[in-house]
């Protein structure tokens, strides 16, 4: 009988106690998608077990965004909606006393570059603004989308130079005081900024020798205009093509197998396998991680950065996806399956070799260095054959 008046409380008092929401409830339950049935019953099955608060939270973005593209028992995601790259609601807790005592378990995350002489004032702002400089992104963790965006704002300030931490964190206060009052403030409404997209920063390589991007990612191209995105490309796809069967791609396709080999030897080493197969994966991460040193070594002695191609990308994606069909597998199982794959990786290789890397190479100390790469190789593969026969009696 006193459902509906201890539902009505609860609503009024989160109404009264979370004011950066409920300006926007209305607006908020007209804009969310619908949800199937189904849908409904596996997050309310989720929710079940979440702690009060990261479940108010949660039903608080369903009720705005609707479902969530992922869900799982310890996280709700959003992707791409809104003006947000990413929205998140974690089961777990962090205690937060800035700028009064809460728990943090809601993130929005968008597409910012941070820049790097500024990135120490963000943190003296708010350690819970975080930011990744490789995806390009700044995050807000608090317990309300409306103080998450306010933090977004001001980090927005700081990070343009137009407030230093201190007046930041006192802005924060203030904005939160007004927003508890009922004043709503802007800078907890909405973002008053346009997120830059995209923001990724993929660095520089700083190891002597170590491979270049001969084109970039689609994330990378810095759109300025139209006439500057094509030109860009344009550029990009130049250098591309002209590295294509040259010796940079020969010396950036060696680096290829080599890591290729390298990691699938450590994926081995974490393994409990017969000797045998232990030993043949270490001497394989051994001599192949010194050939990737040599390789390297000989980009700068013959003045040649090795550079990846669509072909090294290639390669790299095929050593991946075999490994990961075989690294769930455990002892025996995973050894039978390791020596089948570096038997028909180091067929594989042998032939590229010969038909293509020899033919494509031109400066003589490469052809040399294909030459004894090749020994190793054929080697490897040798080993590999015997441990196959062996495991197969």
């Amino acid at each position: 009988m006193h459902t509906k008046p201890v539902l009505a409380a609860s609503i009024m008092l989160a109404i009264v106690t979370l004011p950066a929401f409920a300006q926007d409830t209305a607006r908020d339950l007209k804009s969310a998608a619908p949800m199937a049935a189904a849908d409904r019953a596996s997050l309310d099955k989720i929710l079940t077990g979440w702690p009060e608060r990261p479940r108010l939270g949660a039903q608080q973005m369903i009720s705005k965004y609707g479902a969530p593209q992922e869900a799982t028992a310890e996280r709700l995601i959003w992707h791409r909606t809104g003006p947000f790259k990413r929205i998140t609601v974690t089961k777990s807790e962090d205690h937060h006393d800035f700028p009064l005592p809460h728990m943090d378990y809601m993130e929005h995350t968008i597409d910012y570059h941070v820049p790097a002489a500024k990135a120490d004032e963000l943190t003296k702002f708010d350690g819970s603004a975080t930011f990744d400089k490789t995806r390009g992104e700044l995050s807000a963790r608090c317990d309300l989308e409306g103080h998450n965006i306010l933090t977004l704002n001001i980090a927005h300030d700081v990070l343009t130079g137009k407030k230093d931490a201190d007046a930041a964190r006192k802005a924060f206060g203030e904005n939160v005081a007004d927003d508890m009052a009922g004043k709503y403030p802007a800078y907890t409404a909405a973002l008053q900024f346009e997120p830059p997209t995209p923001a990724a920063d993929a660095d520089k390589p700083s190891m002597p020798g170590a491979p270049k991007r001969a084109m970039k990612e689609a994330s990378e191209v810095k759109v300025t205009g139209e006439g500057d995105t094509a030109a860009s490309e344009g550029k990009a796809q130049a250098k591309a093509g002209a590295a294509t069967g040259s010796d940079a791609e020969v010396l950036s396709l060696i680096l290829a197998v080599d890591t290729n080999e390298v990691v699938a030897a450590m994926e081995a080493g974490k393994k409990k396998l017969p000797q045998p197969v232990a030993e043949y994966a270490k001497m394989l991460h051994t001599e192949h991680g010194k050939n990737a040193a040599d390789t390297m070594k000989l980009g700068l002695k013959i003045d040649v950065t090795p550079m990846d191609t669509e072909k090294t990308n290639a390669l790299r994606k095929k050593g991946a996806g075999e490994l990961a069909m075989i690294a769930p597998l455990e002892g025996e199982e995973f050894a039978a399956k390791y020596v089948d794959a570096m038997v028909k990786g180091h067929t594989e290789v042998l032939a590229m070799i010969d038909g293509e890397l020899m033919k494509s190479a031109e400066n003589e100390a490469l052809k040399k260095h294909l030459t004894e790469t090749r020994e190793h190789v054929a080697m490897h593969l040798e080993e590999g054959k015997k441990l196959q026969a062996g495991m197969k009696k």
